[in-house]
């Protein structure tokens, strides 16, 4: 008589091994989520800042003023430790000129593992470009 291998902890073992996966599956994607959320605080920041500039574009403070007071969730733009604001302009920043916000943060990842395949913390830079309308030089 042949002695029949005992298959009682397969299920067991398959359960952990694809449990682990889809838990890695999902971290991914909550920080994929964060991550883009978190971008689109920094876009609609460097946007603000780029209409104040397009009206008032020798005002770098009030400039970086209005990005900085745009949001405080989930990132803390008036934190400058942490955001880094950057305007430009081209030309003489004359009318039709162009004016250029940059809003800089590093995201640091939380997902396990994650360090083998990017960069942490992961740098998240938005950069809006708006024309200058109104302008004191001649």
């Amino acid at each position: 008589m042949k002695k029949i291998k005992s298959e009682r902890g397969q299920s067991l073992v398959e359960l952990a091994i694809s449990l682990v996966i889809i838990l890695w599956l999902l971290a991914g994607a909550v920080e994929f989520g964060l991550a883009f959320f978190q971008y689109i605080q920094l876009r609609d920041a460097a946007q603000e800042g780029a209409l104040y500039g397009s009206v008032n574009p020798s005002d770098t403070a009030g400039i970086i003023a209005r990005v900085r007071n745009a949001s405080s969730s989930p990132i803390n733009l008036s934190d400058a430790g942490i955001v880094t604001v950057t305007v430009t302009t081209s030309g003489s920043g004359c009318v039709a000129d162009s004016l250029t916000v940059a809003v800089s943060y590093d995201h640091h990842l939380f997902m396990p593992f994650a360090e083998l395949f990017m960069d942490n913390p992961r740098t998240l830079t938005a950069t809006v470009t708006d024309t200058i309308l109104n302008s004191t030089c001649g």
